[in-house]
């Protein structure tokens, strides 16, 4: 799967909701399931890890989602060496 596929999938199953609640509630949602990834990656718990940081992604995609932002083409500037600072 591509990315902008998985953020397509997130936007036709959740985008009307999404863009209802805001990027401010959004971002919230996002940072709650970032404070659970780093509670997972203090454990030994693999599965939830797995299952964290897909979460960590979906809020990802849903907070480019209803701001207009394509997350594949944007990455796409590590991939091209367009990166400034650490390599």
């Amino acid at each position: 799967m591509e990315i902008s596929d998985f953020q397509r999938f997130i936007e036709e199953k959740y985008g009307e909701v999404d863009r209802k609640r805001g990027t401010n509630a959004t971002f919230l949602w996002f940072i709650e399931e970032v404070g659970e990834l780093a509670t997972a990656l203090s454990g030994d718990d693999f599965e939830n890890k797995q299952e964290e940081f897909a979460d960590v992604f979906a809020w990802l995609c849903t907070l480019a989602n209803i701001n207009g932002v394509d997350l594949e083409s944007v990455i796409s500037k590590y991939l091209d060496n367009q990166v400034e600072g650490f390599k």
